[in-house]
Parts: structure tokens; C-alpha cells; sequence
């Protein structure tokens, strides 16, 4: 674990941060609830360098050009944005901020967790920019709900809870998503995936194959399932749905349900199961859930062996196998009375392909497997790799080295994928790629 960054240099963190809150309550005083309203950005900054002006011309804080400037676009962020995160907000290449006290910030950059030297000044501070961010997109947080799970207005996932669940104040995260989608080159270049790879992938998605894309938090699951979403016909209606918004179709023709949390009595709450019948009635050619993780399971697999073809979505699961047999579980919680083995035949007629993602210790994702699902007449299930990853080693700079493997076993689904005329060379079933040092 990395040492604890030192406090903020020249200024002093108590003295900045006692300075800060001395002109944000001169402001709120010198305003009306309305004006701050109704005040854009350059308003308020007018109004803030003003009390700054004063503070100085008063000798109270002797402060530099530069650090004035940098004051008043603190208060700024403390009157319109996320405070003291802000700055972390606005940096592209963090993907996650993660606040586990008033004190203790971190931040995700190229899959590496890293302590900043960003600090609030007390618990109340931390609940005061959740209150903010739970209001601005219409939801609560409170004693009775301490727990709050939405989206941003740029897509950001944010995930917030306080006491008494959180034993050490209020918490939050964000979890980023990138202003553009990466290109398919971008991620062959970054090694997520090999050519091979996603050459085959193109050919499943063009053939209308079920996938299931599976891997832990932060793996690339959203990533991958945004990048073969490219590969649907723009024709086609597709109908996503999520718990939180995160996708980014790129098809004309989209139709995005979001499930919507109880209110404060308890009711009114639409659950993705919900979601996935209704859109059953709305004539999609695809259904794309975000992630299944419940009883919609067995809507989902329904929906696929009912002309469905092509649908996609991702779960939580440390491989191919252990995905099937968390979607196993799933459809169980909403079929109880249905043998196990005719759910097995279900699924097994529902997926044709698992595909595995996963953040190694280096912090890079990679695909780790890419299986075929069959379930032959001897009714024993299959779940063969068709691409593996190869792990040999570490570098000497610490990063993950092997190879990108075909098994050689050649899909059953190749004569689906001629029928859709999608033919694929059959050296990309013997190929190696080797993972370069970057």
C-alpha cells in the first residue's frame, strides 16, 4: 500500500480549508436561496472574487495571485460541484474515485488503486457533496434509505452509504466511464483481446448468438459488452436493460429502460425482471441487460429461446463455468419448482457463448476465456474453451506476460455463422498471440 501523500504544501490544509469555508458563508449570506439559483458560474465567480478581494485588502489572509485564483475556484467546486473532488473528476484518466473517509481518498488510473492527497474537512463535509449529488438526479439518502445507488448526468456511477451501515462515516464511490468508446483497434492494441479473438466475437454478434460476458468488478465486462454492441445491424430495434444506465449503444435505433427504487413508503420500485417482460411486448429484434443478477435470469433465458437470437448480457463470476452455474442459480430463484436439469437444458439451449474478462495484478484487463455451451444428447453439459489465456509470468517491471491461445477445438457454431454468411479463416483456431511488454 502506498504512504499517505502529505498535506496540501505552503498554505496549510486547516488554514486553506477554515479559509474556504469563511468565503462560502460570506457568499451563501450575501445571497438569497433564489439568486444562487439563478446565478450561472461566472455570476458566483464575480461574486466570490469580491469577498476574496476584501479579505485581503483587510490583511486577514495575505495570499498570492495564484493561490487566489486557485481559492475561488475551490469555492466554486464547493457551491456547484463535488468539492474537494472535483479536481479528480475532471481528470480523464481516472476511472474510479473511491472516498473511504473524510480523510482517505482513492483513486482507480490504469487499474491501480492510488491514495490521493485530497481530504475533506470533517464527516459532515463528505454527507454534505452526497446530499448534493443524491438531490441533483432525484434521490434521497437518509436514516431510513442509507444507501444509494444512481448515475450522473455524464454516465458516472455513483454509489454512496452512510451511517449506521458505514462503521466509519459517510462513504462513496464513482465509478467513471470514458467521454468516448474505445475502438476495437485501441483495445487489440491495449491487449485486451487478440485479433483472432475478436474476429471471432464479430462473427458471433453478426450470427445472432446468445453471449454471456462474465468477470469481477471493474474487469471490463461494460467495456466488452459496449465494443460488440458495434457489431448489431443498425436495422435492428434493440431494447437495453439496467439497474443504472451505463451502456453506450451506438445503434439509431435503441430503446433504454432503467429500473426505478422504491419511494419513501416502500413502493412503486420497477425491477429489471419487470423490465425484461415488458420489453418482450415492445417487439425488440435484441434484448441487452446490463447485468443479471436476480430472477430476470429467467426471463432473459426465456426471451432467448423464444426468437430472441442475439441478446447479450454480463454477471458476476470467476469463470465460463461458474457464470453458468450463477445463471443456474438465478433462474431457480424464479422457478422453483422447475428439475434442475430441465433448467440446465434451458440454458444450454439459451447460450451459445460465455466469454471471461478479468483485471490481472498488473491492473490490465484481459479476455481469459472465450467457451462454447452445448449440452449433447448423453445430456452431460459442455462448456469447452475456444480461446485461453496463457499466463507465464510476471516482468521485470511488473507486468503480466503469456499468450492469447487458440484450443484448436473448433466451434459447433461455425455453421451457424456460415448460415449468416460470416466465414472465418480456420487459422485463427491455431493461433498464438503473445502479450507484449508495454
Amino acid at each position: 500500500m502506498a504512504s499517505r501523500p502529505p498535506p496540501r504544501p505552503n498554505t496549510g490544509t486547516e488554514r486553506w480549508n477554515e479559509t474556504k469555508s469563511k468565503i462560502h458563508s460570506q457568499l451563501l449570506d450575501s445571497l438569497t436561496p433564489e439568486q444562487l439559483r439563478s446565478l450561472t458560474k461566472d455570476g458566483i465567480r464575480a461574486q466570490i472574487g469580491d469577498v476574496v478581494e476584501r479579505l485581503i485588502a483587510d490583511g486577514q489572509i495575505p495570499m498570492t495571485v495564484a493561490e487566489r485564483d486557485r481559492l475561488i475556484e475551490e469555492v466554486l467546486d464547493e457551491v456547484f460541484g463535488l468539492g474537494p473532488l472535483e479536481p479528480l473528476f475532471k481528470d480523464p484518466t481516472v476511472s474510479d474515485i473511491m472516498v473511504n473517509a473524510f480523510d482517505n481518498v482513492y483513486i482507480e488510473r490504469a487499474g491501480r488503486l492510488i491514495e490521493t492527497n485530497v481530504r475533506f474537512k470533517n464527516q459532515a463535509h463528505v454527507r454534505m457533496i452526497i446530499d448534493r449529488i443524491v438531490s441533483n438526479i432525484g434521490r434521497r439518502i437518509d436514516d431510513s434509505s442509507p444507501i444509494v445507488d444512481a448515475r450522473l448526468d455524464d454516465g458516472s456511477r455513483v454509489c454512496a452509504v452512510i451511517p449506521p451501515l458505514s462503521l466509519l462515516g459517510p462513504v462513496l464511490s464513482i465509478r467513471r466511464f470514458g467521454r468516448r468508446l474505445l475502438t476495437t483497434a485501441e483495445l487489440v492494441k491495449e491487449q485486451m483481446f487478440s485479433p483472432g479473438m475478436l474476429d471471432f466475437l464479430t462473427g458471433c454478434v453478426e450470427a445472432r448468438l446468445n453471449i454471456v460476458i462474465a468477470g469481477g468488478s471493474g474487469s471490463g465486462k461494460t467495456t466488452l459488452l459496449n465494443t460488440l454492441s458495434r457489431f448489431i445491424p443498425e436495422e435492428e430495434r434493440v431494447v437495453t436493460i439496467e439497474d443504472t444506465a451505463e451502456l453506450q449503444m451506438q445503434q439509431p435505433h435503441v430503446v433504454r429502460l432503467e429500473t426505478r427504487p422504491p419511494n419513501i413508503e416502500g413502493a412503486g420500485a420497477i425491477t429489471q425482471r419487470d423490465l425484461v417482460i415488458n420489453a418482450l411486448r415492445m417487439r425488440p429484434d435484441r434484448i441487452i441487460v446490463g447485468e443479471c443478477r436476480g430472477p430476470e435470469a429467467f426471463d432473459m433465458m426465456q426471451a432467448m429461446n423464444t426468437g430472441h437470437d442475439g441478446s447479450m448480457t454480463t454477471t458476476h463470476a470467476n469463470s465460463p463455468r461458474d457464470a453458468f452455474s450463477r445463471l443456474e442459480t438465478m433462474v431457480m430463484m424464479a422457478s422453483a419448482h422447475v428439475p434442475d436439469t430441465v433448467i440446465r437444458q434451458m440454458l444450454a439451449s439459451a447460450v451459445q457463448i460465455v466469454i471471461h474478462c478479468a483485471r490481472l495484478t498488473d491492473g490490465s484487463r484481459r479476455l481469459t476465456a472465450i467457451s462454447e455451451v452445448s449440452m449433447p444428447e448423453d445430456e452431460e453439459l459442455r462448456i469447452q474453451n475456444i480461446f485461453a489465456l496463457e499466463r507465464t509470468g510476471m516482468s521485470a517491471r511488473g507486468q503480466v506476460m503469456g499468450s492469447f491461445v487458440a484450443t484448436g477445438l473448433k466451434p459447433e457454431v461455425l455453421e451457424r455463422m456460415k448460415a449468416y454468411g460470416v466465414h472465418l479463416p480456420s487459422s485463427i483456431f491455431t493461433e498464438r498471440h503473445e502479450l507484449k511488454e508495454r
